[in-house]
């Protein structure tokens, strides 16, 4: 049976339908494109422009003073190279551990079946219909005296990268792909004397690739956009992240320049999603091995 379109094969065979389907189709890209490229095109567009011109009405499409030394001044004056590495440091610290803990925590509940093990599923997806600005002030205080310990962990990683452990929306994930991982492969690695943590480094993590990709990319960009926790736990200058960095010394900042920095902030997570898409889409769609 032949795939059902909206144009049907007969349509699109004659020369009027063909030039409608084209001119549509064409008409839907250039709107698409202008929707998502457009803020990104004035974003970089008004990093090259003088002060007067950037507050321009209206604006100019294209910059009528060409001043690249913007993105110069803005890398100095707003130390980006130190709050990069803070970003940097956070957000690869933060991939660590929800690598380690999540995988250990989704490959327990689906292969090693524990006791009650769907309602702490259950109760762990529940948490994603809390909204995240409920959780800051529990957060806040669990961070300010972190219980047993009573340890202060305000000005430290530890601050950024224990909240972003508890990632319910990675563990489901995760789960849902060592679930699609054939059985046969683990109890021929058990008939070979394979211990489950010998099966999970041997056997699973190899096939799990695609989603272990997608995790870590979330996992660095959820650190990089994030703005209100580091803002909150990092109040001294010299540890905090790139949004919150710009943030703090844009008073007095020309705002050519301050569109500057945002601008090299935002490159490298583009740079991520354009050079990672496919293995973003193959991760989340992954899920159907066939044994």
């Amino acid at each position: 049976m032949s795939t059902r379109t909206l144009i049907s094969p007969a349509q699109l065979a004659r020369p009027r339908g063909k030039i409608l389907y084209w001119v549509t189709f064409a008409l839907v890209v250039a709107l698409f494109t202008l929707v998502f490229l457009g803020p990104l095109y004035w974003l970089v567009s008004s990093g090259f422009k003088d002060a007067q011109e950037v507050i321009r009405t209206p604006p100019t499409l294209v910059p009528g003073s060409f001043e690249p030394d913007n993105y110069r001044r803005a890398w100095q004056v707003m130390d980006l190279a130190g709050l990069l590495f803070n970003t940097l440091y956070y957000a690869f610290g933060a991939l660590a551990f929800q690598l380690v803990l999540d995988v250990a925590a989704a490959y327990s509940l689906s292969r090693l079946r524990p006791v009650l093990g769907n309602v702490v599923l259950g109760m762990m997806l529940a948490t994603l219909m809390i909204p995240a600005t409920v959780l800051v002030v529990p957060q806040y205080l669990t961070v300010l005296d972190v219980p047993v310990f009573e340890r202060n962990l305000l000005n430290t990683p530890w601050a950024i990268w224990l909240p972003s452990v508890a990632n319910a929306f990675n563990i489901f994930l995760l789960k849902r792909f060592f679930d699609s991982v054939p059985g046969e492969l683990l109890d021929a690695a058990a008939m070979d004397g394979a211990s489950p943590l010998r099966t999970l480094r041997s056997v699973v993590l190899p096939l799990s690739r695609p989603i272990l990709g997608v995790v870590s990319i979330f996992a660095i960009v959820g650190v990089w956009k994030d703005f209100l926790w580091p803002m909150l736990t990092l109040p001294d200058p010299g540890r905090q992240t790139l949004n919150v960095g710009i943030y703090s010394l844009s008073n007095g900042v020309p705002v050519n320049v301050l569109i500057a920095a945002l601008t090299i902030a935002s490159l490298p997570t583009l740079l991520i999603f354009l050079v990672f898409q496919r293995n973003i889409m193959s991760g989340l769609t992954a899920g159907g091995l066939k044994g």
